[in-house]
């Protein structure tokens, strides 16, 4: 989940594919094109730079092979809530202008990428998933967005996300319903599922995604991709000040490799310090935590990654052992639906001072004014000042633990992927809270800390479907974590695993749509 603010109204290994001839549309595109596309888009970022630095492609071979990837794949996924294909076309071709006229090119030119709803990218709406948003687009982006700019990526669209960013499954009733490229009856997490979605089919090899509560790590996990949580401070600004926003929410881009991440984290860091490309030969101390926020075991699947994933690590030769929360559970958790809900509570503020109070609540979700009635009845002032007072306690409670622990080894969520539809946000309120926080209960520490946290696809169930883990570090420890999870993909490698809908699976529109699944 993330907060989403309301206002109103080594030498990179190359491979050689046939060049895709540009399509009028992607439902034109000849045979040979898609296949084209596909290959390409089993790149990551990296190798799908280096064909555009050393003159393979052009920066709108990519672009177009993107839109293509899209068009056949994203029907089926709803992973897309905005197409910008002809803004990407222009801003792919002024890079190939650029490169012919001899300009040195940024280190990303050419990347197809896509921006969370929730971004404002100049020329694209922000309706971060809601009805009470108008499609006007944005006319200025923050300097988190702009480094990516200027890095030279292309966003050929928007991805789809739950309102507001206020639940863990993309199931906003806007649309589009998000499926996971693993299942397609199957939810890929939230708030950043349409991001996750699209990366671990391979539409493009980044999408930007925003963690207020596990909202990148999350998704990762359920879609089998790599999402890296910075740390408070650790990033540009990517949007408008907001008191409880500000200390909640970070920013990144997630990918199916751990070095687009370590790129993507060190391009958009205030002080852009180098990236992390290699694994430490420093053994860590890793403690192990296994119980979520609400007390409650992990799913024996979940529980079976995390046990492997502590083997791996200590075969690795790092000292893992069991551990203890850091803080008490029910304070963490308090914290959490009093902080979480008060952005509930602004979202529905500020569509009645837009709208009307009456167009307003028609507009927003259930869940969400259910989430804002929740915080006026139980968060007042005592309540905020003593998720406010164990925010202040935090850090000293964080590096207290990390002084024994070098890295804290988790579950990202307590289940597999839910179905779509159980945590939608009409389910009945009495019972989708307790479930939605049972549900997440690994994820928030890290946000309410303002400590670095990254999930890595490691482990599956019997029947496909992805369980991360979590590796979290003290405050400054990206770097740390990053050369860890560099180690653990090298030992333990998922890049030639793709999920049944991508660009390694079926690539014909053959599937119903997401909202067809929902009521068949």
């Amino acid at each position: 989940m993330t907060g989403s603010q309301t206002p109103a109204p080594q030498a990179d290994a190359v491979v050689s594919v046939p060049r895709a001839p540009a399509a009028a549309g992607p439902g034109d595109a000849p045979q040979e094109a898609i296949a084209a596309a596909m290959a390409l888009g089993r790149l990551d970022a990296h190798d799908q730079a280096a064909l555009v630095r050393t003159g393979q492609r052009d920066a709108t071979d990519l672009a177009e092979a993107a839109i293509v990837r899209a068009g056949c794949l994203d029907p089926a996924l709803g992973a897309l809530s905005h197409r910008a294909f002809a803004a990407a076309r222009a801003q792919a071709a002024a890079l190939d202008v650029a490169r012919r006229a001899g300009r040195e090119l940024p280190a990303m030119a050419g990347v197809p990428w896509l921006p969370k709803d929730s971004l404002d990218i100049p020329g694209m709406p922000s309706r971060g998933g809601s009805r009470t948003r108008t499609s006007v687009p944005a006319s200025a982006a923050w300097p988190y967005a702009r480094r990516l700019e200027d890095a030279g990526l292309v966003a050929i669209g928007k991805s789809a996300m739950p309102e507001f960013g206020l639940m863990p499954s993309s199931e906003p009733l806007l649309g589009p319903v998000v499926a996971n490229p693993w299942s397609l009856a199957h939810s890929p997490g939230g708030s950043s599922g349409g991001a996750a979605a699209a990366v671990a089919a391979g539409i493009v090899p980044l999408a930007h995604g925003s963690d207020g509560a596990g909202s990148i790590r999350m998704p990762a996990a359920c879609c089998g991709v790599v999402g890296l949580k910075p740390g408070r401070g650790a990033q540009v600004r990517a949007r408008g000040h907001h008191a409880i926003e500000d200390l909640l929410v970070s920013d990144g881009l997630l990918a199916r490799s751990v070095r687009d991440v370590a790129w993507a984290f060190a391009a958009t860091h205030p002080r852009t310090p180098a990236v992390v490309t290699a694994p430490s030969a420093r053994r860590l101390r890793i403690g192990v935590l296994a119980d979520g926020l609400t007390g409650e075991a992990p799913h024996p699947e979940v529980a079976r990654a995390l046990e492997a994933a502590a083997t791996l690590c200590a075969g690795l030769g790092h000292g893992v052992d069991a551990c203890a929360w850091p803080v008490p559970q029910a304070d963490l958790a308090r914290a959490l639906t009093h902080l979480w809900s008060c952005l509930a509570g602004d979202a529905e503020q500020l569509a009645a001072a837009a709208l009307g109070a009456d167009t307003a609540a028609r507009a927003l979700e259930p869940w969400t004014r259910a989430l804002a009635a929740w915080n006026r009845q139980h968060c007042d002032g005592d309540a905020l000042e003593h998720a406010y007072a164990l925010l202040g306690r935090l850090p000293a409670a964080l590096s207290a633990f990390h002084r024994r622990y070098d890295v804290l080894l988790t579950p990202v969520v307590r289940t597999p992927p839910p179905p779509l539809g159980a945590l939608a946000p009409d389910r009945p309120f009495e019972t989708l809270m307790p479930a939605l926080f049972d549900w997440m209960s690994y994820t928030p520490l890290q946000n309410l800390a303002g400590t670095p946290a990254i999930a890595l696809p490691l482990a599956a169930t019997p029947t496909g479907l992805p369980v991360g883990v979590q590796f979290a570090a003290d405050r400054g420890g990206e770097a740390l974590l990053l050369a860890l999870a560099l180690e653990v993909e090298q030992a333990a490698p998922w890049a030639g695993r793709w999920p049944p809908h991508s660009v390694a699976g079926a690539h014909a529109d053959t599937s119903p749509s997401p909202q067809a699944r929902l009521t068949a």
